[in-house]
């Protein structure tokens, strides 16, 4: 697990949302070019960290919307999860042998609030079934983790995911090498408990 994406109608308010929740403020992250969204980041401990996203008002027609979910989403919600691997081309390859379609590698970059480039290559996993399943990150070397420069406070104890089809969610993890907890459930959901400094808390 590198980090949790928590989708969000509004930034500003999204931010204020998980302080009441957990006690911690995240911290502006940027803007993402080309993609229409900016977010903000708290960390979970370790090399983890809470992503807070939504539409960037000022880029919302940007071409590379990479969560078309955040268009009408009306109340918070956890939408993706990213795994950290060394090479997105080397899951590409992995992915490629189990007959999994995927998108990518995708370059991605953010500026930081000192202006430097924040870079990044992800790779996505396309075709039935994507709910749930998590897309890959490789961080440039040499950048920081996003982790370690984000408030700290939180941390994440468990992650599951419930799924319509738990079974064959299993089997496309374990095929990528990825590791979550897989629940039967009548939608796909992703859930997350985190002990922040006003208890335990749960994201959904």
């Amino acid at each position: 697990m590198d980090h949790l994406v928590f989708g969000v109608p509004d930034l500003a308010r999204g931010i204020e949302w998980v302080e009441r929740l957990t006690g911690v403020r995240a911290r502006f992250g940027g803007q993402h070019p080309g993609r229409g969204t900016h977010n903000a980041l708290l960390s979970l401990g370790g090399r983890q960290y809470l992503e807070i996203i939504a539409i960037d008002p000022e880029h919302a027609e940007a071409p590379g919307l990479l969560f078309p979910e955040l268009k009408g989403l009306l109340q918070p919600k956890l939408i993706a999860w990213a795994v950290a691997v060394e090479s997105v081309a080397g899951t590409a390859d992995r992915a490629k042998a189990a007959n999994v379609e995927t998108i990518g590698p995708l370059e991605g970059s953010r500026a930081q609030a000192d202006g430097s480039m924040l870079r990044w290559k992800t790779l996505r996993i396309g075709g039935p079934p994507v709910d749930g399943v998590p897309f890959f990150i490789e961080w440039q070397r040499g950048t920081a983790h996003p982790s370690e420069s984000s408030p700290s406070g939180c941390r994440l104890t468990s992650f599951a995911i419930e799924h319509t089809d738990a079974k064959q969610m299993r089997r496309m993890l374990e095929s990528l090498a990825a590791e979550a907890t897989i629940t039967s459930g009548s939608s796909v959901r992703l859930k997350a408990r985190l002990q922040t400094p006003k208890g335990e808390v749960e994201l959904g």
